[in-house]
């Protein structure tokens, strides 16, 4: 059964074409919209995790949705982001990085939930979400605001990108305590 909480991760989830639509449309306003849609979806993943504690509304479902909701979100608009142009050259890298990092975590808590180990999200990485979200809110309307808007908001994912080594590193030395070889050497696996 849906709850508030669920429905709002989904509304993210929804969100998404309709961002990558607005920065696929060459208008004045698309930048606009996108970056209230991605505005309005990246306030919903605090809102959903607030109603979800708040109200005891923490499902399987959620667990489910709420990350890859996130991912997805964040992904598609990394990669239109480097398609349109604001993130060209060099600062492609940094759009890796944070995609990287975005796998790397991924796989390691799917892989820790099999040995039913909790990888919680720590605030160094809460940071590191916000300041991500506000560089691509900045790249999203880039020039149509201001020229300096762009700068900004490629400083800002550069910060992002530093951060999120950081914590993928600490959430990948936390994941290898877990991961001792349970495997005799030279059996196959």
């Amino acid at each position: 059964m849906l709850n508030t909480a669920n429905i709002l991760t989904l509304s993210r989830i929804v969100a998404i074409p309709l961002v990558v639509a607005c920065l696929w449309v060459d208008r004045p306003w698309s930048p606009w919209v996108a970056v209230f849609l991605f505005a309005a979806a990246a306030v919903t993943d605090w809102f959903d995790g607030y109603f979800a504690r708040r109200y005891h509304q923490i499902s399987r479902l959620g667990r489910f949705l709420d990350p890859i909701a996130d991912k997805l979100l964040v992904a598609a608009v990394l990669v239109m982001l480097v398609q349109n142009g604001p993130l060209s050259g060099v600062h492609v890298f940094a759009a890796l990085i944070i995609l990287a990092r975005e796998i790397l975590v991924s796989g390691l808590r799917e892989f820790l939930a099999e040995l039913r180990v909790g990888l919680p999200v720590s605030q160094l990485a809460k940071w590191k979400t916000a300041v991500q979200m506000a560089a691509i809110a900045f790249l999203l309307v880039g020039d149509a605001a201001a020229p300096w808007v762009t700068t900004i908001g490629l400083w800002l994912i550069w910060i992002a990108a530093g951060l999120t080594l950081v914590t993928g590193y600490d959430y990948l030395r936390t994941g290898l305590h877990h991961m001792a070889e349970d495997t005799p050497p030279g059996s196959a696996q």
